[in-house]
């Protein structure tokens, strides 16, 4: 098994590529090993000192260090992947997902129904897979008085420039697309 690696625009994370699907459906964001209890390979890589997060997507594993540098990390993450896969265990313990999670905190009101599928169609179309490149996903919160609430999630979260990801790139798209559109949050 030959696991690629690739650098993300947030300096703390890096983005693990292992050849094969990791969540065939949806997100996972893990912040700490409490959370990570629902995902035996999340718990497997905070067993590292130095990963402060995980972020599972299609075909990536992103992970967030803290304190440690790269070049000692590196080896015990790609270890920990590679031992992972070849052991057959479940990537999730049960069918809980983080992305299932946030529909739950959704809001906004019931005539902007409209709006709101409209905004996630150009999330999930347009945004959303340029922000999994970069070992992220961003994802609807909730829409209320012109302001849309987007979580960042993986690499995404604490990215020095999610800012300007959010303020000139999705904010535009939304508001060219979306009239009622004024501004884009990070939740």
């Amino acid at each position: 098994m030959f696991i690629q690696t690739e650098a993300t625009p947030n300096p703390a994370t890096l983005k693990f590529l292992p050849g094969k699907v990791v969540l065939d459906n949806g997100t996972a964001e893990f912040r700490d090993r409490e959370q990570a209890a629902a995902s035996p390979l999340a718990e497997r890589l905070f067993a590292i000192p130095g990963v402060a997060a995980v972020f599972l997507g299609y075909d990536f594993v992103t992970v967030t260090k803290d304190g440690a540098e790269w070049p000692h990390l590196k080896p015990a993450i790609l270890g920990t992947i590679m031992e992972h896969f070849m052991s057959g265990a479940p990537i999730m313990g049960s069918a809980r997902t983080a992305e299932a999670g946030d529909l739950d905190g959704e809001f906004f009101d019931e005539g902007d129904e409209t709006i709101v599928a409209t905004i996630k169609e150009l999330l999930d179309t347009r945004v959303r897979p340029a922000v999994a490149q970069d070992g992220g996903d961003i994802t609807f919160k909730g829409f209320r008085d012109g302001k849309v609430y987007l979580n960042m999630k993986g690499s995404c979260a604490g990215c020095p420039s999610s800012t300007a990801t959010l303020k000139h790139g999705v904010q535009n798209l939304l508001r060219h697309f979306v009239p009622e559109v004024q501004e884009v949050e990070a939740v």
